[in-house]
């Protein structure tokens, strides 16, 4: 990871703590998570350095995740989302058009990690953020060669991913949805690394006939009950049986008026999805998932299935950026490149929150994958004060886990050791009452108090 400088304070670590209190506060409006005046001053002077990049910002993060995908089989998860200022975009300045193409807006191409056995998040690998040309649709896609287009966000983002894995994880497993269904991307793949997308064009085949058609003639490999993720806010998970067929697949190059190094053809696996007997009124669940991982057996197929599930994860991660958490959208910062290190200070802030709500049935992963060591007994300190009488009411993981440290920001947050579960609002308010017991210990620190933030 390079090393950046700000002020007397090293910018990795400024940008540590101005995520820490993004998490505290539940805000990404720099009078609220700077903690006073001061704060607000040092945040806005930190979002107008030159030195300060949304590159810089995750630096730490992705140096954070690499250490803890240390030994673990990883799920690199990447997703696209839009910021869209529709209605609140007449001061915004260096923005180009949104999708909509007429309001203004910037857009986020993340990476997260996921633990493809605990299937929890393991933090953030990559961020691209960028706005678009004022020329608009027409030009991006009159783009010379692969490299120069807007789609090659896929393909950056996946080396990136195997790059900072490289030495840490035993395995890494890129998951993509349909709109990173391109050729090159499945030409592509980098050597020891798997795939799972979720197929979106019927694509030609060498020997003839669609990609779409070769599994009519596959026998059933057996039935397998799934969770389908919910579609959007409001709705909830629900389980589904479906049938599996799988085989392996030759793809052929599509033709193009760009020319490309990648092959004519290439050998990949598919699965068919397909939910039997839905409920009424729910679309079927019809998934057709290419992927160089085995397919061979029902269980093979099935692991597929149940990795590419996991694509919810970025989702959430989103979800919890924008409006259903720090309202991203609602910024009022009004400057395109202080609107990106925001985006990148609130993707890595979302993350950890995630990670908090992952970890409130017990994990024994690190604190330290989301705060730093020295802050590990202030905590236990604080933790003591929460336990009751019953067993119930006592921390049961153990000090320094990641478990251990949820149930402390959830007990802070309000949560009573029974009923349901803390989730990611709970635990948000959580960590904000930890940021405030514990800020005279964290502001006796020479960097924290340069920043003059409450933690």
């Amino acid at each position: 990871m390079q090393t950046y400088s700000f002020g007397d304070v090293r910018l990795d670590r400024r940008a540590d703590v101005i995520t820490g209190q993004i998490v505290a506060t539940g805000s990404l409006v720099p009078r609220r998570f700077g903690g006073g005046r001061k704060g607000e001053l040092a945040a806005g002077r930190f979002l107008d350095s030159p030195k300060v990049t949304p590159e810089a910002i995750l630096d730490i993060h992705v140096m954070r995740t690499a250490a803890a995908a240390q030994g673990r089989r990883i799920v690199a998860i990447q997703d696209t989302t839009e910021v869209n200022f529709s209605g609140r975009d007449r001061s915004r300045r260096g923005l180009g058009p949104g999708a909509d193409g007429k309001a203004k807006g910037f857009f986020i191409h993340a990476t997260v990690a996921v633990d493809a056995d605990s299937e929890q998040l393991v933090g953030v690998l990559d961020a691209q953020i960028w706005t678009r040309p004022p020329a608009g649709r027409r030009k991006r896609r009159q783009a010379c060669t692969v490299e120069e287009k807007e789609t090659m966000r896929w393909i950056t983002a996946m080396k990136q991913a195997h790059l900072r894995l490289l030495r840490a994880a035993t395995k890494r497993i890129h998951i993509t949805d349909r709109e990173g269904d391109f050729y090159p991307l499945l030409a592509r793949v980098p050597e020891g690394d798997d795939l799972v997308i979720r197929a979106r064009h019927n694509r030609k085949m060498p020997a003839g006939g669609r990609l779409f058609d070769a599994a009519d003639a596959w026998p059933d490999l057996g039935v397998s009950e799934i969770v389908v993720p919910p579609r959007g806010p409001g709705d909830k998970p629900r389980r589904a049986r479906v049938a599996l067929r799988a085989s392996r697949v030759r793809l052929a190059k599509p033709e193009s008026r760009i020319a490309t190094s990648d092959p004519d053809e290439i050998e990949i696996g598919l699965v068919e999805v397909r939910e039997i007997a839905p409920p009424a009124g729910v679309k079927a669940v019809h998934w057709r998932l290419l992927t160089t991982l085995p397919t061979a057996t029902r269980e093979a197929a099935a692991e597929v299935v149940r990795l590419y599930r996991l694509r919810w994860r970025i989702e959430q991660v989103f979800r919890a950026l924008k409006s259903d958490g720090l309202a991203l959208e609602e910024s009022q910062v009004e400057a395109a490149d202080r609107l990106f290190k925001l985006a990148a200070l609130g993707l890595t802030a979302a993350v950890r929150i995630l990670q908090l709500v992952d970890a409130r049935d017990g994990s024994d992963r690190p604190a330290t994958d989301v705060i730093d060591a020295k802050l590990i007994e202030p905590a236990a300190a604080i933790g003591k004060t929460l336990e009751g009488k019953t067993k119930r009411q006592q921390n049961p993981h153990a000090k320094g886990t990641l478990g251990w440290l949820s149930w402390i920001a959830a007990r802070l947050g309000g949560w009573n050791c029974y009923y349901k579960k803390p989730g990611p609002k709970t635990m948000a308010i959580g960590w904000r009452q930890l940021a405030a017991m514990i800020s005279g210990f964290v502001i006796a620190t020479s960097d924290l108090a340069v920043y003059g933030a409450d933690v």
